[in-house]
Parts: structure tokens; sequence; C-alpha cells
């Protein structure tokens, strides 16, 4: 195959914009979809190496497998290596536990499979897996194992009917997709079905380029590269993917391929000294990255800063591991194919056998004290059990009947977008000649519920409609598909209808002042007396419970290290603009429980049973109750609330 430096700059164009989207640069918001120029650049170059080894008659599966171990596994069980003792020294058991089956799943070839099963890529836990990124080359390598023998089956039909084969198989995998992200978003993000199409987007412009060439074509070819661009820089976690959406990186690359010929302004861009010495490391910078990334937020440290010198730290691990591990594997006189075998399959092994050691052993819990197993005993929260939530009781506390997120198909490991046909009709309920207050948000609105409805039930009607993950948002038209879009519109109709004398906001996070002028605004017009906005909680940059397990003998019963400077940023915000709003009431929640020595971390002598907060920044019960207290008489003051 000839050698294309443009496809080496291509990989740096996929890989940069990866890292730093998982180093939470929201300029590269969209940066995930490297990953999917990726798998269009490998579904090309296999099938291209596969087409020219069949039409010559030297094709050979093993010789294939050979190419893909020597390729793959090296650089991958030495990242593999490097993370375990890191592992070992921060990890709590929970999270040695998830470790442990990821190495199991690694080594399979389904760790895409296991991260459907655990949580969504875009979650904030995600962020604390050090091999959440292998789903990718779990995916690929399904392709490697499958395509070529797919094409020795149908190679016998001809190279055409094999071209409009993969092209009515991709259009399959694309409407699938399509069917995927509205039905179930994390199988299909996750799962080789509903990505194969990308992949045979790239297997499809190989038959071509076989076929004619690559062509020369400066309009089509910077179009291609422009289409990249857009979606790095205008999508973001919002946008349903792999759909339709997709298309737009994925034929950007085809593009690219089909028309950059070296004569090209976009191959003279991609074939630069420096976008070329990226490509060649490209795999090793992406196998790098998300360990480093993993661990630094494990350690508690989030800032741009360090991510930002940890991606730089990448690329240099990156350059001395393709020198030093995946040039030397790739020498045949210097690893022979046995024992690029035998590493392969020993290296499979012992993975998998040290995974499933330490599921067996719940994480190794035996490096903790007694004590600190007990605790974080207490706050286990598996599902489908959640077995804290039960202890605490939240699902009454947070009002979940109020919720149309399909709580039980997630707890069952089935999430979904599609919404509940409905809620309880308590949450609505009409409310007679009493005032209304009426809830509204995601569960950090419903983290307020309990509060709210044991110190001021007495004095309003209390109705809610929060939904996990749903910021309050003026929607006019309901949706079948998408929880959130019925969760809005269901409240905006119920506040139309009844007019609440009090409407109370809330969310977790991206507070947009101006988004919550508009509201207020909106709701007022409405009929609304009073907008109570809540400010963002005291937030921590890794769940609280695993921040105090650490040293139990001497908790504080105040903590500033941890804290996310963001949300006091955020708070900021808010109270400028809303705290002298005579149509508003701005609750500074962190100016609660915050004072300069730190945030309130348990009430009481027990520090389990009176933790403030049981993950990053949802408020317990208890702290619930606190907070309202603290509102005390600006709810039921009826001067505050006057038309």
């Amino acid at each position: 195959m000839k050698y294309r430096a443009e496809i080496d700059g291509l990989r740096a164009v996929a890989v940069v914009p990866v890292i730093l989207f998982h180093a939470g640069f929201d300029t590269f918001s969209g940066g995930y979809v490297g990953v999917d120029v990726f798998f269009v650049i490998s579904g090309y170059l296999i099938t291209t190496i596969l087409l020219e080894d069949m039409e010559h008659g030297r094709f050979s599966l093993l010789n294939f497998y050979e190419r893909r171990a020597r390729r793959i596994l090296p650089a991958l069980f030495f990242v593999m290596i490097a993370s375990i003792p890191f592992a070992w020294m921060w990890m709590l058991p929970d999270q040695m536990k998830d470790f442990a089956k990821s190495l199991v799943a690694v080594s399979l070839f389904a760790s895409n499979i296991l991260f459907a099963r655990e949580s969504g890529y875009f979650a904030p836990l995600a962020e604390e897996k050090p091999l959440l990124h292998t789903w990718s080359l779990a995916v690929e390598e399904q392709y490697y194992l499958l395509f070529p023998v797919f094409l020795i089956l149908v190679w016998r039909f001809g190279c055409n009917r094999v071209f409009w084969t993969i092209a009515v198989l991709a259009a399959l995998s694309l409407l699938l997709a399509e069917w995927g992200w509205r039905n179930e978003p994390l199988i299909n993000f996750y799962f080789t079905p509903s990505r194969a199409w990308e992949l045979f987007a790239g297997s499809l412009a190989a038959f071509i380029v076989q076929r004619r060439g690559v062509q020369t074509n400066n309009v089509l070819s910077l179009l291609g590269l422009l289409a990249i661009g857009f979606a790095v820089f205008a999508y973001d976690d919002t946008v349903p993917f792999p759909s339709v959406y997709a298309l737009v990186p994925v034929m950007g690359v085809v593009l690219l391929i089909l028309y950059a010929s070296a004569d090209t302004w976009a191959a003279r861009l991609l074939s630069t000294r420096a976008l070329v010495g990226v490509g060649l490391i490209s795999y090793s910078a992406y196998l790098w990255h998300q360990p480093l990334f993993a661990f630094a937020r494990i350690k508690g440290f989030h800032s741009s800063a360090v991510l930002g010198g940890l991606a730089v730290a990448a690329i240099c691990l990156a350059v001395l591991s393709w020198r030093y591990v995946e040039q030397p594997f790739r020498n045949k006189s210097m690893v022979s194919r046995t024992n690029i075998f035998a590493l392969s399959v020993s290296g499979l092994v012992a993975f998998s056998l040290l995974g499933y050691a330490g599921h067996r052993a719940d994480g190794f819990k035996s490096r903790l004290s007694e004590d600190q197993v007990a605790f974080l005993n207490h706050f286990e929260n598996d599902l489908p059990e959640w077995r804290y939530f039960m202890h605490l009781g939240l699902i009454e506390k947070y009002w979940a009947a109020c919720n149309f997120y399909d709580i039980e198909a997630f707890r069952a490991g089935a999430a979904t977008t599609i919404p509940v046909n409905q809620i309880s009709p308590d949450c609505t309920a009409d409310t007679g000649d009493q005032d209304q207050l009426f809830i509204w948000g995601d569960s950090h609105a419903q983290q307020f519920t309990h509060g709210v409805r044991e110190s001021f039930g007495d004095s309003f009607a209390i109705r809610q409609i929060a939904s996990s993950g749903c910021n309050p948002k003026i929607v006019m038209q309901d949706s079948a598909t998408d929880y959130c879009a019925r969760s809005n519109f269901k409240a905006i109709s119920h506040i139309t209808e009844t007019k609440p004398k009090i409407v109370l906001v809330a969310q977790a996070q991206n507070h947009d002042v101006d988004h919550f002028d508009r509201l207020v605004g909106h709701l007022r017009q409405l009929g609304v007396s009073k907008v109570v906005i809540m400010g963002p909680t005291p937030q921590w940059d890794i769940d609280l419970p695993k921040i105090l397990v650490r040293d139990l003998d001497d908790v504080p019963r105040r903590l500033a290290f941890y804290r996310r400077l963001e949300s006091r940023e955020t708070n900021e915000n808010l109270r400028d603009r809303f705290g002298a709003d005579d149509r508003v009431i701005f609750v500074d929640v962190i100016d609660a429980f915050c004072d300069d020595t730190g945030c309130l971390v348990y009430f009481g002598d027990d520090v389990a049973e009176g933790i403030t907060s049981w993950d990053y920044g949802h408020l317990t019960p208890i702290a619930s109750e606190y907070l309202a207290r603290r509102m005390g008489s600006r709810l039921t003051d009826r001067d505050a609330i006057k038309d």
C-alpha cells in the first residue's frame, strides 16, 4: 500500500481534539468525534490492505492477525501495566473492582460491552475510569476479527457485489444508530453494530481509491477538513451520537481520502512535519491520555492547568512508547511471529486472571482498615439495589415519582431517553385554595424537595416536576423520545394552567444568567408572583465520602481543599445578577454551607449519618432540611411574594 502522509496528519487531527475534549476544554466540545475519524481511517487502511492481498492472491488470516497483534497489543499492554500500580495505590475498592473488570474486558476485546453496562461516556464517573477509552479499540478489534472473514466468504461473488453488500450493511448500521440513540443510547454509543457504518464508510472509500486512485479536488478536500473541524468545535455532549450527525465528520474523512491527493491544499496542510509526527504517535497518545486524566481526577485534580499539562505529558509518553515499544514489536527481525503470538496470549491471560482476582476480592478491600471498609459499605449504592438510597429513603424524599426519567430502566441497566408514560398525579394535583410552590429542574431541584416540604409544607401546596439531568427550559412542544423535553413541556404547561404563587428552579451546573433572566421574565408573564433561583451547591472534585474515607480518624467539620472553584464563580454571577432583583428570591446555597475556612461536610457526631453530600454535590436529606431552615421566612413572608 502506498504511504499517504496526509493520513498520518489526519490521525493528528483526530487524536488532539479527543485528548483536549477529555481534558475538559470547552472549545473542543465535540472533540469526541476524533474517535469517529479514527474509525473511518481504520476501515480505509484495513480494507486497502485486504484488497491488495486478495487481488494478488497472498491473503492470509494468520498474517493479518499477526500484523494487528503487533500494531495494537504491545503498546496497550504497556499502558495497562503502567496503570496497575497507580490503581492499587489510589483507587478505592469499588473503583478498583471496576478497574479489575475492565482488565478482563479489554483482554477479551469486549470493553465496549462492559462500559455500555456501567455508565454513559459523558457521565461524571466515567472520567475516573482509566481504561474507558478502550471501548473504541474493542469496536475496531471486533471489526478486525470479523471483516476479513466476511471478505473471504463474499469475495467469490466479485468486487462490485462486495462493494454494494458493504454499502447496504453500512446503511442498515446507520439506520440502527438512528433508532438506537432514541431507544438505547448507551448501547448505541458503545456497540459495534451501530458504529460499523463508520468503519464501512472507510472500507467503501478503499474500494473507490483502489479502482480510481486518489483524485485531486481542492474544494472537496478542504470541505472534508472543514466538516471535521465544524464537528469538533460545534458539537457537544447533547448531540445524539452516533446518528446522522456523525455523517458530518465521517463524510469529511471520506472526502479527504478520496480527493486529497498530495497536490491539494488540504493534503499539504495535513502532511506538515508537525501533524505527521503527532499522527505517527497518535495511537500511543490515545492510549496514555485517559489513564493520566482518570488518575488525576481520582486524586482530586480537575483544574485546566493540571489536565492541560497531562495532555502534554501524554504526547511525551507517546513518543517514548512509540519509539521503544511500538517500533520494536513491529520489527519481525526483533520479535518473531511465534514470540508475538506467545506474548499476546500470555498478556491477555495474565490481565484476565488479575482482573478476575480483583473482582473476586471486591477491589482488594484488604488494602483498607475495617473502619474504612465499613464507611464505604455504608455508602455502597450499586445498581440495581441502590442500598444507600434505600437506607436514606431518597427515592421518596426526592419525590422520584415526579421524574420523567425512566429510573427503573436505568436501574436495570437499560438507560434510555424515552420518558416514562406518566408521573404520579400527586405531582401536579389540584391545590384548591392553597397557594402553590412548584419545584422545577433536575436532580439538584429534587434534592431541595425534602427540606422544602418539611419546612414549608404547611404554608404551601408543594407540587413538582423535576427530572434527572434536565435543566429547566421553556419548551412548548411535547416529545415521546426526549424525557427532558417532555419534562420541561409538562412543567410549563402546569405553570401556565395553575399559576403557582412561587416557582423554585434549580439545576446542577451550566447556570447561564441570561437564560435565567429570560426564564424569570417568561414565568412572570405566566402569572407567577415570585421565582426562587437556587444557587449551586458546594461541589467537590470527587465524591465527598471518597474524600473523607482516606482520613476517618480526623475528619474536619469543614473542608476546603477539594471544592470546585467553578461552582463558586457560578454562584457569584447569579448573586450579582439576581441578588437585588425584586422578581426573584435568590438562595445562596454555598453561603449557607461555606465560610472562609471551608464547607460543612457533616452534622452531629456521626460522619456517615450526618454527611452533607453523598456524591460530588447532591445534598443529603439532613443537609436539605438544614438549608430549608436557613431559608426561613423568605418563602413564607407574604410581603416577599406580592404580585
